[in-house]
């Protein structure tokens, strides 16, 4: 905590204002990584209902009864530190009340369907009108033109298309078959490209006076996302396959089975060997010397070519030794390695409690809540924490009085109104 009276550190983007009229999660999670750096993040949600994820659930956060409340952990986790104002974007009112919030912002972050802010007047061609020097951030499941850009976008689909789950789950003659990954990673990492992107621009607009429109499509990310599997695929014209937990480019690179737990229960680690002399390493450890210098298996190159000969060998040495034993030797000797663990034990991981991985927040309907924090490091800057001007993620409508008083000077009577139309 921060002693009384010490001035409290700047924010990396303090000064910025954000519109935000995304909901559900590829806008919110990147509107909440500029809320963490300190920009002002203007959340704009439906009279009465608010952002989808507030139903979103079980799980929902509990008041000091132990009843559930309206909040649920799916919007808790991506809508900290911005303030929460209603509004009917469906009324006229409530598309020209957007409009002149838009003229005091220095960012516009959506993710409606292609044409739908148009038919409210919202496009960024209405918009760059009244404010030359906005960011307009637009954010679908396939972009702004093309065959596709009138669907809907939703990330499972989008994981399909893209070609993530052609390279993920266990290898068809194992059983295996496509594979979603665990959580929505096409939506997230959408939202960590649609931030870099409205740095970028806002530094152009800092130079210039000239605002821009940002296309962030889905399916243009997942794609961007296969990485070293799309590069490997336009090199050698060869689709990859799944390989379950193996790597395509690296033995060993996997999950290996070790001896049973102490309830009998089977056990395992990742051993992931990223160069030859690690697995030399690895061999001396594992009391193989002569698969560390044998010619079929020495270069990383032969592993990946003899892998069906190499891992069968490597899966029986795994099982003499169980998973405490291998983690300390393997560690000891600097071979990559790793747990598998559960969210019960990352949480409970001394590295993550001493990276300060979990923040603890006063919510005004229940008290403590726990979120995950931000990875974001910034030694002069830090990110909106507790204590560092960070604020819970808000109820519905918790700001919208305090914002329109503030940013547009407001008077009771204009409120008034505005709430007599249900347009707030």
């Amino acid at each position: 905590m921060e002693s009384e009276g010490k001035m409290r550190p700047m924010n990396s983007l303090q000064g910025i204002r954000i519109l935000d009229l995304s909901r559900v999660l590829a806008g919110p999670w990147c509107t909440q990584t500029l809320a963490d750096l300190g920009a002002d993040v203007i959340k704009i949600e439906r009279p009465g209902t608010g952002d989808d994820t507030r139903t979103w659930g079980p799980p929902f956060l509990k008041d000091d009864q132990g009843a559930e409340t309206q909040e649920a952990a799916y919007y808790l986790g991506t809508n900290r530190n911005k303030r929460s104002v209603t509004c009917d974007i469906a009324q006229p009112a409530g598309q020209a009340l957007i409009r002149e919030l838009a003229m005091h912002c220095d960012v516009f972050v959506e993710n409606f369907k292609v044409g739908d802010m148009a038919r409210y007047g919202l496009d960024y061609d209405s918009i760059k009108i009244i404010n030359p020097r906005l960011v307009y951030c637009s954010v679908t499941g396939f972009g702004q033109n093309g065959p596709y850009a009138e669907r809907a976008g939703y990330d499972y689909a989008i994981q399909g298309m893209g070609g993530l789950m052609s390279v993920t789950g266990e290898r068809d003659d194992l059983g295996g078959g496509p594979q979603k990954v665990g959580v929505a990673v096409a939506d997230l990492m959408t939202g960590m490209y649609a931030t870099v992107a409205i740095l970028a621009a806002l530094r152009h607009a800092e130079k210039t006076g000239i605002g821009q429109q940002v296309d962030m499509a889905l399916l243009d990310t997942q794609v961007a996302m296969l990485a070293n599997l799309g590069a490997n695929y336009l090199v050698s014209g060869k689709v990859p396959q799944r390989v379950g937990n193996a790597h395509q480019n690296i033995v060993p690179y996997q999950v290996f089975e070790v001896a049973p737990a102490l309830d009998g229960s089977k056990d395992h680690i990742i051993l992931a060997v990223g160069n030859d002399s690690q697995y030399v390493k690895f061999c001396k450890v594992a009391n193989i010397p002569e698969l560390g210098v044998n010619p079929l298996f020495a270069k990383n190159r032969d592993r990946v070519l003899n892998r069906d000969q190499l891992v069968p060998i490597l899966e029986a040495v795994m099982k003499t030794r169980g998973k405490a034993d291998w983690l300390a030797v393997l560690e000891a000797a600097k071979v990559p390695c790793g747990a598998i663990n559960n969210l019960a034990e990352v949480f409970a991981d001394p590295q993550i409690e001493a990276r300060d991985m979990v923040t603890h927040w006063q919510h005004p309907a229940t008290g403590d809540l726990r979120l995950v924090a931000s990875p974001i490091k910034l030694s002069a800057t830090p990110v909106r924490t507790p204590g560092r001007g960070g604020q819970p993620p808000p109820l519905l409508g918790q700001h919208t009085e305090e914002v329109l008083r503030e940013v547009m000077n407001y008077s009771d009577a204009q409120l008034a109104e505005l709430k007599h139309k249900e347009v707030i």
